[in-house]
Formats: C-alpha cells, structure tokens, sequence
C-alpha cells in the first residue's frame, strides 16, 4: 500500500517533493540546503529540495575516488491538469449564483475526463514574515472534493456524442457550490483556505493552486491486476526512483535520483530538467567531496543516465494507432523507449546496458517505437543528456489513457521497474 499512499498524496509537485522527502528521511537520508556548500561524506546518503517542486537524493559510495562515476536517474513530479489563475475567484452575481473558480490549463490534458469527476484544490500558499526575502511557505491540500466541472446536458447539445471541443476559458471552469447563508464571505476559497491554515487572510500573499482530480487510487479487473489512478504520468517513475535510491548501498559510485518538475510545458525553468539545476546539484556533489573540478567532466562522460517516464501501452480498442512490431501489453515489464529522431534519449551503447541490467535483475523488458507517421511525446531524456553528455536511455512503465485525469496501468510493471532502478543502484 505504500505505493498507493503515494498516488494519493502525490496530487500536486510540492506534494510530491514531501512524500519522496519523507521516505528518505525514514530510510536515514540526511537533509541539505540548496543555497549552502553540500557537507557530504563517502558512504553518506542525502537530499535536497530544489525551489519545493523539484527534489535531488544521492547516495555516496564508500570508496568512491575521483575517477568514479554517476549513476543518475530522473524523473518528473507535475502532470496535465487545471492551475488556478492569480485571480480565481468569480463573482457569483455575474455567475447566477454559482462559486467558481477561473483557471488556465497546465500541460496537455485530455479535457473531457476532467468533467464530472470530484475535483481538489491544493498547492503552495505564501504567508507574510518578518524578512521580505523569507516569506512563510505552507504545503496545502483541501484532502477532499470541493469542485466539479458539469457537462452540458445532451439535451441542450445533440450531438456531444459526435465529439465536441472544449472551450478552455470558458466550459473548464469548477464548480465549488453556491454563494449563500453557510458561505457567504468575499474571497471564498481564500477564505477557506486561510482557515484551514489557521492563519489571517490578509496574510495570505500569493498561492500556487492547482486543481486536481479526487479520485482515489483503486486496484481494478478481475484478478486486482490494474491500477487506476490520477497522475500515474509520472508519480510511477517518482515512486520506483525514491524506492530504490532509499535503499541504495553504492561501493565506488555516487547513485543520484532527480526528480525535476515542468516536463508538461518543456522543462525550461529553474527546477526543470533543461536548465543549469542537473550541473549544479553535480558538481556540489563533488565539491562537498573535495574532488578536483576538472575531474568531474570526466566522470560525467563515464557516467549513465535513466530518464524514466511512462511508456505507451497498446490501446486494446485502437491497435491500428501503434507500430504493428512494437506492441507493448500490461504484464511486458519495463518498455525501453527508441527513437531515431532523439525524442527518446538512446544510443546501442545505453540500450544494451539497460537490456543487461534488466537480465541481471530478472525483470522483463520490450522495446517500444511509435508509428512512423505519429510525432508522439519526448521526454527530458535528450534535454538532460545534452547539458551532460553521458550514456543515456529511456525507460518507463506502459499505460493506457496517458493525460486523462485517471489513467491505467500493470502493477506489476512498476515492481519490475523498481528492481531494475535498485539493480542500477547497487
């Protein structure tokens, strides 16, 4: 069950960031400050948090020199869904009466599935302190249904069935229940949040709010075999990374685990994968171990790289969409990811390795490569080995519904990509 607490409380990056933080703290990781030198030690395992959405673990070798190398996987916390705009709350008279909240859409999400579904809100919120620079963060998250956004009913649009494009602005606005005697206050959900923080609303300064889909974790089918769940993109990879990493005992190399955040709009901010973070937590690394600096490049090319994220399982209503020789089916494992055209990072070199970790292991692997006439998604596979340069491959656990607000895969597929990351760790 340790996997489904995961699921359930992973529902926004901060949380994310708190629960792998959280199991590293219980496996005896010390935790570090981002903005101070790494006091760090061969044989010592630790963390940091990277601006609260994105989180680094390593693990030091006891006889690691500087000719050693990295072990690095990487992983992304947020997913498609629904962020709630800076100013959120519309005016129930201007809206028959009806509370409701005006957000914008964060990555790619597959509109439909997110109506009619019990919705959250949870995120950061920001609180006034005595230093300017040092505002009170608190981590938030209502913990219950609060919102839906209602479909249209089929008798005021014939022809929904035949498939209808959503308006972003104005049909993905949530519901959170209607302006009355039991909530009757100016600023609604700042309201309730500010009392469920115990704290003033006027020292509520900024939030970072996003809307999220309340749908517990469930295991489905008639052998229990499924899981159904949000945010299996990426909170999969996440969870196998923080597990395995927890337990790492490396001998002569550094295991690193990083989870960075924004992969669903390209990554390209401060604690996302195609930004100076990946270099800086590295060479602090080897900083705090007295290593020469102009060394680490050389371990950096001796070095390997997992970019870890789902995979596409074949869809059992619509086979023709996929590559006929590269089916992947709930039950394959792992699906090591191929792309000539480095959507996925790969090259001969990394995919044998992968393929031989995995024999090691004894846990089962397939090849996955999309239609030739389908773009598909990417990963930050190539980003993260661009900035680096080391042996890279990409990897992850087949799904269906990848970017619905509940999505589905194999259970145990995510415990034999667990075993290959703690084969990778050792």
């Amino acid at each position: 069950m340790e996997f489904f607490e995961y699921l359930e409380r992973g529902v926004t990056p901060y949380h994310t960031v708190e629960q792998s933080a959280g199991m590293l703290k219980e496996a005896g990781f010390t935790e570090l400050s981002l903005s101070q030198p790494f006091a760090i030690k061969k044989g010592g395992s630790y963390f940091v948090r990277i601006f609260s959405t994105a989180l680094a673990a390593f693990s030091i070798g006891k006889k690691v020199k500087d000719k050693s190398c990295f072990h690095v996987a990487a992983a992304h916390t947020d997913h498609p869904c629904l962020h709630i705009k800076p100013v959120f709350e519309i005016d129930p008279k201007k809206s028959s009466g009806y509370m409701k909240l005006s957000c914008e859409i964060y990555g790619g999400p597959i509109l439909s599935t997110w109506l009619d579904r019990p919705l959250s809100v949870a995120g950061m919120v920001a609180l006034k302190s005595r230093d300017p620079y040092q505002p009170k963060m608190e981590v938030f998250d209502f913990m219950r249904p609060i919102a839906v956004i209602p479909n249209l009913p089929i008798h005021f649009n014939r022809d929904v069935n035949k498939g209808v494009e959503l308006n972003r602005q104005t049909d993905m606005v949530p519901v959170l229940g209607m302006f009355n005697e039991a909530v009757n206050e100016e600023q609604y959900l700042l309201s309730a949040i500010a009392k469920q923080l115990q704290v003033k609303k006027e020292d509520i300064l900024d939030c970072d709010l996003y809307v999220y889909c309340a749908d517990k974790p469930v295991s489905v089918g008639l052998n229990n075999d499924m899981v159904a769940a949000p945010a299996l993109d990426n909170l999969t990879s996440c969870f196998a990374l923080t597990k395995a990493i927890s337990e790492a005992k490396p001998s002569d190399q550094i295991d690193v685990a990083l989870l960075f955040d924004h992969e669903e709009i390209g990554s390209r901010t401060k604690t996302g994968a195609d930004s100076a973070v990946f270099r800086t937590i590295l060479e602090k690394i080897w900083n705090g171990l007295g290593f020469a600096e102009d060394r680490m490049n050389d371990a950096v090319l001796s070095s390997f790289l997992f970019s870890v994220d789902v995979a596409h399982a074949t869809h059992p209503n619509h086979p023709e969409k996929y590559d006929p020789l590269s089916r992947i089916e709930f039950g394959d494992g792992v699906t090591i990811k191929v792309s000539s055209n480095q959507r996925y990072t790969m090259d001969p070199s990394a995919t044998a390795t992968c393929e031989m970790l995995c024999e090691k292991a004894g846990v089962k692997y397939k090849k996955f490569m999309i239609r030739a006439d389908i773009q598909g998604g990417s990963t930050i596979g190539p980003m993260l080995s661009a900035l680096l340069p080391m042996h890279a491959v990409d990897i992850g656990v087949p799904i269906l519904a990848m970017h619905s607000a509940c999505e589905l895969m194999q259970r145990s597929d995510e415990e034999e990509l667990i075993r290959l990351m703690q084969q990778f760790y050792k």
